[in-house]
């Protein structure tokens, strides 16, 4: 437990925070790979270029301080940062590495504001949020580890098939190489790839959501090859995967983890908003209520910029017909001549309104401006916050507009 005073001092740093959290992250990221560059095989190179990691880092930080003394209401967001530490192989060594950087980093940002009084409370409270992290993701690497077909760590799998969904979009379905069991997951959860690139210095790590309803003898991965558009470099993975990457091309992967995960004990009708590739653990989720609750109304909408470029349709069209229960709509963005779609543009809330009863259970992933859409149509529906499940691909974003 932190002292009274303590907990004082790291409280009245939250508006020093607000302004300078961004710039204190991206100080800690330099001071962390220049003195640590061996951590470049588990952070994400191309979220650091883009910033998101920085921002991530710096709300998390926000978060931590402005409930220093109620650390219990952001024990989900925890858990949630802890299953992707999990899944990236994040250990116990790697916390005091992550410390002490960020003390020296607000010590250059803050200067002499950032006095020895300021430093060694955020020390201490420093500690305290690393013992709570470290204790949860022990518990997440044990229960992967002991779950039949469960491990620990990174497991060697063998890209079984490829299977072209769209010209940017592709299924990948990963068996263990070993032939032995593979872990169950919950719809919506995700497995995370660890590969080197042939001529790449630095191992490179990706979360993809699992794109079935589980109970089947592989993983399949949906993956959209990101080309590098307004000056963004492409995806390292992802091109990767689509263009190197063959059937019998072996990768490591670590076991299931996430907590985006559909709520199958819920009676509510269910709701189902995806953008683009967001829609990968949404069509686990469908897959999997569809089988697991068969009286459960459900409502699939998804938003693509076009036919071509629309994943899984004949897929959703024949789960619509095989199942009386579900109901699917389709809205393109730019429809091409010989598109049919139930509405044209973006996803609105006329049309929510219309397609969609306030009172169910939503799930939405897709592009962060698409989700903050999402979220905004919903709150105006009247929709309470939790009902409304959602997930940033990557680091978390701020879902408000």
């Amino acid at each position: 437990m932190l002292h009274k005073e303590t907990i004082a001092i790291i409280k009245s740093t939250v508006p020093v925070l607000e302004v300078h959290g961004t710039e204190i992250t991206s100080v800690f990221y330099t001071r962390l790979f220049d003195n640590h560059p061996e951590l470049l095989n588990i952070f994400n190179h191309a979220n650091q270029r883009q910033g998101r990691q920085q921002t991530a880092l710096a709300n998390a930080v926000y978060a931590a301080a402005a409930h220093i003394d109620r650390l219990e209401e952001i024990v989900p967001v925890v858990k949630q940062i802890g299953e992707k530490h999990r899944a990236l192989g994040i250990l116990p060594e790697h916390y005091p590495i992550v410390g002490t950087t960020l003390l020296a980093a607000m010590k250059e940002v803050l200067g002499d504001a950032a006095t020895p009084e300021i430093l060694n409370a955020w020390a201490d409270a420093y500690q305290v949020i690393a013992d709570a992290f470290i204790s949860v993701e022990a518990e997440m690497y044990e229960k992967a580890a002991r779950v039949p077909g469960g491990w620990s760590g990174f497991r060697r799998f063998v890209i079984d098939r490829k299977v072209t969904e769209s010209p940017l979009i592709t299924s990948f379905y990963l068996v263990p190489e070993d032939g032995g069991e593979i872990a169950s997951y919950e719809p919506g959860q995700y497995i995370t790839l660890r590969v080197k690139p042939e001529g790449d210095s630095y191992s490179h790590l990706r979360h993809y959501s699992l794109s079935t309803a589980p109970g089947k003898p592989y993983y399949r991965i949906t993956v959209k090859r990101e080309d590098g558009v307004n000056g963004e470099g492409a995806g390292v993975v992802s091109t990767w995967l689509h263009r190197q990457a063959e059937e019998g091309t072996v990768v490591e992967v670590s076991a299931p983890a996430g907590s985006f995960t559909l709520n199958s004990d819920s009676e509510l009708p269910l709701v189902l908003i995806s953008g683009g590739v967001g829609l990968t653990p949404l069509v686990s989720m469908l897959e999997t209520a569809l089988t697991k609750q068969p009286s459960r109304p459900v409502v699939y909408i998804h938003a693509a910029k076009c036919g071509s470029q629309h994943a899984m349709r004949d897929h959703i069209e024949q789960l619509t017909v095989q199942h009386p229960q579900l109901r699917s709509y389709v809205i393109y963005e730019s429809p091409e001549q010989e598109d049919q779609c139930h509405k044209t543009g973006y996803i609105d809330l006329e049309l929510l309104q219309e397609t969609t009863d306030p009172g169910s259970d939503f799930y939405f992933c897709g592009p962060v401006p698409f989700m903050r859409a999402v979220y905004s149509h919903l709150k105006a529906m009247g929709v309470p916050a939790d009902r409304a499940h959602y997930e940033f691909f990557g680091p978390a974003g701020t879902i408000e507009q």
